[in-house]
Order: structure tokens, then C-alpha cells, then sequence
């Protein structure tokens, strides 16, 4: 891969200038937890992120609850000896707790602002740092605790300069009008690709109205849209990758995902890339996402998504994918930007 700057462009207001793709570090957390991607190698990981930097990535969206706190050391790990005027922006989210006794068991949404705070500490130790680049909610939470609570104690940590800027993963455009009266929402972090469309009807809308800056994440669909995946290839995932228990690598659904990503490949072709970064380059195609969170567990995945972050799709590219998504019935939500 040549190394090189990618374009970028701000991230709403908070005065970070982030390249459109970066580097998704949810796999990297390994085996041994509810939402693994299963087992992974360190050094792999370790090799991935600094191959995404040489090349030109300036940000990395990872989460304490990635491999229960090992995606984040991970992260610190892969930074350490790269100077700090080259180092990419640290993304990270909390409000997902676990049981140390019991890994395994599903994490709960907890966003009581004195245990937010403890995560803060956590992610700042972990990640080696005194100041969190973007801290964001990384699901409404599930312990009665209201969302002016634990976004007001967002706001109360940014003034204190412990994070850079705050954000909400996840989150309803009820909810971002909800914290906007409290304070301004950074970033919007919600699940976009051309399977998953949804947050395009009111969500998208809402932060290119408020200045609010918008990283999708999934936007190759955990894998499906890469032109790499099979049928077989979905019924031999393992038991501790979580998409084996997903609806999008099953029966219809499966199907009707495949045939979309048989679809990008006449695009992919013209523009001499691979199918999943067409498949990223859709998701920045529509206003108000700012850049796609893209995962990679080696340096050669990189290889396939980073031509993403320069890519445009004309118009007619995106006309062939709107009639692809309507024909084969793939996903829900809007299907053309």
C-alpha cells in the first residue's frame, strides 16, 4: 500500500479534521466476550493499525467494552512508538459495564454519571493518555438513568478537558434533540451501510442540521458487502463470532445481502476497487456522514477499504446501487442519498 495523506474534512464543530475512513478496532478485542469476533492475534492487530496510520488514517474508534478493556490496550500498544505529532485521534465510548466473573455474560447499559466516571478513568489509563480524543454513550441507557444525566456528565467531562469532545453512539433524533438542550452534540455514531439504511430517514438529517458530525460504523455490513463472503462461509462461522447468531447471515436475509454485494462489483470494477470499499464509499455519499468506522484484524484488509476515503461514486454508480437495494429487497430504510 503506498502511505500517504487521505482528504479531510472537519468533524462537525469540534475542530478535528478527520480523514473519511478510520480504523474500526471492535475485532481486535479477541475471543472471550458476548459480541467477540472471535480469537484474534495481537501482533496482527498491532501490525493493522499501524499500517492504517502509515497510510494515512488519523483516527481509531474503539470501546472499553471491546474485549472487556483489551481492544483499548490494544490501541495504547500500537501508538506507543509512533511520535506524537503522527499519532491518529483515539475515538473511544462508554456505558457498556461488564462482570469481570463472568466475561462471558451479555454487558449492561449503565450510564450513571459515577459510573461513567469510573470508565473515563479506565479508558484514560488503558489508553495511555490524559485526554480522550472523542468519548461517546455507546447505547441509551438500561439503568433508569435519564439521558440528561449521563449527558450532562459528558459535558461536565469535557469541561473539565478529561475528553476533547463528546458523543452519542446509537441514539434516536428524539433523543440528540433531547441532549442538544443541555449542550451541543459532537458526533453521532449509528450503524449505516447499504443493508442497514435507517438513521438515513431522520438521524442523518438531524446532525447535517445541527452541525453535528456523523462516523458510521458496520458500513460493509460486519463483512457481507466485501464481495469475500458465501453462504458457506456464514454457516462455518464459530460459535463465539457473534454474527453466527445475526438475522443479516442467516436464511432470507443472507440471501437477499449476498446479492446486493454480487451487485457492487461492476462499480468495484470500474473504479479498480474492491467491493467492500464501493460499499464504504456509498455511506459517505450521503449527506451529513462525516466518515465510516471500517474494522480490519490485518494490514492486508486495510489494503481493500482505504481507496474508500478518496473514492466518489458518480451519479449513475449510485443510481445502479439504489436499483440493486430495491431489487433485491436487501436491508431497510432509505436506499438512495
Amino acid at each position: 500500500m503506498t502511505s500517504g495523506a487521505l482528504p479531510t474534512v472537519p468533524l462537525g464543530r469540534t475542530g478535528m479534521d478527520i480523514t473519511r475512513v478510520g480504523f474500526g478496532a471492535w475485532a481486535i478485542g479477541g475471543a472471550g466476550w458476548a459480541y467477540s469476533w472471535g480469537a484474534q492475534d495481537d501482533a496482527d492487530s498491532i501490525a493493522a493499525i499501524r499500517h492504517a496510520v502509515a497510510g494515512g488514517v488519523n483516527w481509531i474508534d474503539t470501546a472499553a467494552v471491546y474485549g472487556l478493556g483489551h481492544s483499548e490496550e490494544v490501541v495504547a500498544a500500537a501508538l506507543r512508538d509512533i511520535p506524537a505529532t503522527e499519532r491518529p485521534y483515539v475515538f473511544t465510548k462508554c456505558g457498556m459495564v461488564w462482570d469481570p466473573a463472568n466475561p462471558a455474560t451479555e454487558p449492561t447499559a449503565v450510564a450513571a454519571p459515577a459510573s461513567i466516571r469510573r470508565e473515563v478513568e479506565g479508558s484514560l489509563r488503558r489508553l495511555g493518555t490524559e485526554r480522550i480524543d472523542l468519548y461517546q454513550v455507546h447505547w441509551p441507557a438500561g439503568d433508569g438513568t435519564s439521558l440528561e444525566e449521563y449527558w450532562q456528565t459528558l459535558l461536565d467531562l469535557k469541561a473539565e478537558g478529561k475528553i476533547r469532545a463528546a458523543g452519542l453512539s446509537n441514539h434516536s433524533a428524539g433523543q440528540l434533540t433531547l441532549a442538544e438542550e443541555l449542550g451541543h452534540v459532537d458526533t453521532l455514531q449509528p450503524p449505516f451501510s447499504a443493508i442497514q439504511r435507517d438513521a438515513a430517514a431522520e438521524e442523518l438529517p438531524w446532525c447535517a442540521a445541527h452541525e453535528t458530525g456523523v462516523i458510521v460504523y458496520s458500513p460493509m455490513q460486519a463483512g457481507l458487502l466485501t464481495g469475500a463472503f458465501s453462504r458457506e462461509r456464514a454457516a462455518a462461522l464459530p460459535a463465539d463470532d457473534w454474527r453466527s447468531r445475526s438475522d443479516h447471515f442467516t436464511g432470507a436475509g443472507l440471501t437477499a445481502n449476498l446479492a446486493l454485494a454480487e451487485a457492487l462489483r461492476p462499480v468495484a470494477r470500474r473504479h479498480g476497487v474492491s467491493q467492500g470499499a464501493v460499499a464504504v464509499a456509498w455511506t459517505l455519499s450521503w449527506p451529513g456522514v462525516t466518515g465510516a468506522i471500517v474494522g480490519a484484524r490485518n494490514p492486508a484488509q486495510i489494503d481493500g477499504w482505504r481507496p474508500a476515503g478518496a473514492l466518489e461514486l458518480t451519479g449513475a454508480d449510485l443510481a445502479e446501487i439504489t436499483e440493486a437495494i430495491i431489487s433485491t429487497g436487501a436491508g431497510s430504510g432509505p436506499a438512495q442519498p
